[in-house]
């Protein structure tokens, strides 16, 4: 047994080809085979109900060819790209969450609690309210927003060349913070259509979200998921300690610069395409490691569970009956927050 095996657990299945391996955990395997079935059945269960559900015979009409053109455009031009761009938004929150909370070593080490979001929204609600951007330019804002506010916290938590652990929250918190009130000056102070808009969006909502929103996402969510995949071993190592990773051979601070910028980059996309919705980023990892119960850091799994928390929130939000269109983010917040509450009473 070598020095980089003989401190890691090793469970599992390993596959090796060209001096390449890569370990299959039995059980996150069927883990993940469960989830990926349950969001399929939210996927289409989203497209059967949506705000109308369809009848027998108009799905059967779907899927011959003959449907009306008016339930064509429902379904295929509305409700898929909307359930997709869930799915997508989904995956980049859940693992840009399991990403910081490992790099973090803490539970609330996810990108909307620590700031980042925050910072992202922020330079969207600039974009909308002052210079008055349209969609593409509010999206360039918000990613730019969430990649200099990481950066800002990066360097602020950064004692010794290290950064992580209860530093980075505690600075992300702060930083946050700082930003929400900037984005809360901006709303105050503009014209109540653009104050309206930049509210609305910032509520973090899926209505309207057309094919566009959809390819984005989901080409974010295919070039982010394999490399911080390819992050995972080193992050592994490095919830060891700095040192113990350090003696493995891991250059342990580029090896996290690394992985927090493509998990920022990644939830700024998220927050990009659908405004800044709330505890996905922190619930996915968190409900990942549970279900799984081993050492690791689950990035795909835990992209996984963020695409079926999402679809589940906006299913649920659909055909919430509250005489208004109610915004995903709003139910996602409300949820995430029972979570938080029963994690800290188990804690406690």
């Amino acid at each position: 047994m070598t020095a980089n095996t003989a401190m890691i657990p090793i469970t599992g299945s390993f596959f090796r080809r060209n001096g390449y391996s890569i370990r299959m955990h039995p059980r996150t395997v069927c883990v993940g085979a469960f989830a990926l079935a349950i969001l399929f059945a939210l996927i289409a269960a989203t497209l059967i109900i949506g705000t109308k559900p369809l009848s027998a015979g108009e799905l059967a009409t779907l899927f011959s060819g003959e449907a009306k053109p008016s339930l064509t455009r429902s379904v295929f031009g509305r409700r898929l790209p909307r359930v997709i761009t869930a799915a997508a938004v989904g995956a980049l929150l859940g693992m840009s969450g399991a990403t910081f909370q490992s790099i973090s070593k803490n539970a609330l080490g996810s990108p909307d609690i620590i700031g980042f979001t925050a910072g992202a929204a922020t330079a969207a609600v600039f974009q909308i309210v002052v210079l008055r951007g349209g969609l593409l330019a509010t999206a360039v804002a918000s990613v730019l927003g969430g990649i200099v506010t990481a950066l800002i916290v990066y360097f602020l938590s950064r004692r010794n060349g290290v950064t992580g652990g209860y530093r980075l929250v505690l600075v992300g918190i702060g930083v946050g913070a700082v930003v929400s009130a900037i984005s809360s000056l901006l709303i105050a102070r503009a014209d109540i259509s653009d104050a309206t808009l930049a509210q609305l969006w910032g509520a973090g909502s899926l209505i309207g979200r057309g094919w566009p929103h959809a390819i984005v996402t989901v080409l974010a969510v295919c070039a982010c998921l394999p490399l911080l995949s390819v992050c995972a071993r080193g992050l592994t190592l490095i919830e060891m300690g700095d040192d113990a990773a350090a003696g493995l051979g891991l250059r342990v601070e580029r090896t996290r610069f690394i992985a927090m910028l493509i998990a920022v980059i990644a939830a700024a996309l998220a927050t990009a395409a659908a405004g800044p919705i709330a505890f996905i980023a922190f619930a996915a990892g968190q409900i990942a490691r549970r279900l799984v119960n081993a050492p690791g850091v689950f990035i795909g799994l835990s992209a996984l569970i963020g695409s079926l928390l999402l679809v589940a929130a906006d299913l649920l939000t659909q055909n919430l009956n509250l005489g208004m269109r109610t915004p995903v983010g709003l139910v996602t917040s409300v949820l995430g927050g029972l979570y938080l509450l029963w994690l800290l009473a188990r804690r406690i």
